[in-house]
């Protein structure tokens, strides 16, 4: 069960079961420990590659772990909980591979915005440079009517399956 813990809120998996049922044992995405990980996986990327953001999660292990964009995100989790989820792009400064974007974009975990914190703490372990939160936060709601999970934009707190209104407080692991 997801909760809070010392290290963060655990985020479940709460997207569609056939994805879950699909990850196989051992194809988790890359842990990535050090800024050297990080260099050699992105070297065997290919070229196109690193101009996008990689999915990425942060294990409840407090690592962080990369897949390719089009990666699921609970099969670079290997179907575990999280403790952060979304997208990240990297880039050079000083000759060095940098977090230039980040978001927490994960409709399979929909996390919540404190999990900012666990993928800084992820980041900071790897030696990674990092911008001092999410270059873009989304923010999930589950329709306490209908049970569908919204995306709220532009602090429109009403859920587009149904009109109804959304709650203020994250909800989504409800």
């Amino acid at each position: 069960m997801a909760g809070v813990t010392a290290a963060g809120r655990r985020h479940r998996y709460v997207g569609p079961t056939e994805l879950l049922t699909a990850v196989r044992p051992g194809a988790e995405g890359r842990v990535v420990g050090s800024a050297g990980d990080l260099s050699a996986w992105l070297a065997g990327q290919g070229t196109a590659e690193p101009a996008e953001p990689f999915t990425f999660v942060v294990g409840p292990e407090g690592l962080l772990r990369l897949a390719p964009r089009r990666s699921e995100h609970v099969a670079c989790a290997g179907g575990a909980d999280v403790l952060g989820a979304g997208e990240m792009g990297f880039g050079r400064a000083a000759g060095l591979w940098v977090v230039r974007e980040v978001s927490n974009l994960s409709t399979g975990y929909c996390p919540h915005l404190d999990s900012w914190d666990a993928v800084a703490r992820a980041l900071d372990r790897a030696g990674i440079g990092r911008p001092a939160g999410f270059t873009h936060a989304v923010v999930f709601r589950r329709c306490v009517s209908c049970r569908e999970i919204n995306i709220v934009r532009e602090s429109d707190f009403v859920c587009v399956f149904c009109g109804s209104d959304l709650p203020a407080a994250w909800n989504v692991a409800a």
